[in-house]
């Protein structure tokens, strides 16, 4: 795999700075170059600042690094996202179109970048979306996605740029702190617990969501990529499921091993968000394409999650 140089985009965000690592595992230190708006907080000797916004900067990186390989995760998350709609439809869709656009003109071999389960709306099954479900967004992150699925599709069958995507359920982690989506209740309720604090949650208690562990959707993201391109029938994004839980779940679940956590619930505008989403996510295609298949349930994350924190945190360990 060392011929392979790899390019991140996006790369201090919750998912870039935990699949770099593995990339870099993979690939090799000096053959994946992180990059982002701003620097890290650790130091990094392959980082560069890039705007991704920034077309010429952005080809002339590729170029000078005869990179292989693009990893697109730079984005405007959806409850952020809604506070600046157009400015997040500008954002994500002029990154991703000049990720494209460099990426084709410079023969880069292959291009992964995160959809979401933002791009489905109240118009679907949400007992179980499937993977052709009509999509009708109802954020301007969710239709930032749907729009670079499409073009995703057009690019690979117009120029034969091979893209690869999953729709991200909720992604949950130890790693990084929340950064502005509407499940990241589901990394900070961990966070408050662990530290003895009450939690107040901007969602109802029973409202059900798909969501991922960290260590599954780093498993999906490189099986995907690795996966032979002749298996891959999906050229938009593939439906991508963990397990799905509600806030009310996730507490019971948190006080098998912090019997006094509290919880509140003061839902607010990600409410409405939330209830335009599946509750929960066929990923059927995935399993048969490229073996995809989730390691975690809710109490195994959440076992993984409390025990990562207590270290975080130097708090002795309540669990057994």
């Amino acid at each position: 795999m060392s011929a392979d140089k790899i390019l991140v985009t996006g790369a201090n965000g919750q998912l870039g700075s935990v699949l770099i690592p593995h990339l870099r595992s993979l690939y090799g230190e000096e053959n994946v170059l992180a990059t982002d708006i701003r620097k890290s907080d650790q130091p990094d000797a392959h980082f560069e600042l890039l705007n991704a916004s920034d077309e010429r900067a952005l080809s002339a990186l590729i170029r000078r690094n005869r990179v292989t390989q693009v990893y697109h995760l730079a984005a405007i998350l959806s409850a952020k996202g809604e506070e600046n709609p157009l400015s997040t439809w500008s954002v994500n869709t002029s990154t991703f179109f000049n990720v494209l656009e460099a990426s084709r003109c410079a023969e880069v071999r292959k291009v992964f970048f995160p959809s979401s389960i933002a791009v489905f709306g109240t118009n679907i099954d949400r007992e179980l979306a499937g993977q052709q479900a009509p999509l009708l967004p109802s954020t301007a992150y969710g239709m930032s996605k749907a729009a670079s699925e499409n073009w995703s599709h057009y690019y690979y069958n117009r120029y034969g740029l091979d893209i690869r995507s999953v729709r991200y359920p909720g992604i949950v982690g130890y790693q990084s702190m929340p950064g502005g989506g509407t499940t990241d209740y589901a990394v900070d309720i961990y966070h408050k617990a662990v530290r003895g604090e009450a939690f107040s949650c901007f969602l109802e208690a029973g409202t059900t969501l798909p969501m991922i562990y960290m260590d599954d959707a780093i498993t999906a993201t490189l099986q995907l990529m690795e996966a032979p391109a002749a298996r891959l029938k999906v050229r938009t994004s593939y439906n991508l499921a963990g397990m799905s839980f509600s806030p009310a779940e996730i507490a019971t679940e948190i006080r098998k091993f912090i019997p006094n956590f509290e919880i509140q619930y003061a839902p607010d505008f990600r409410q409405q968000i939330a209830e335009s989403w599946p509750k929960r996510i066929d990923d059927a295609e995935a399993r048969a394409d490229w073996g995809w298949k989730p390691h975690y349930d809710l109490a195994l994350m959440t076992r993984d999650m409390i025990q990562h924190l207590e270290a975080k945190y130097h708090r002795e360990p309540v669990h057994q």
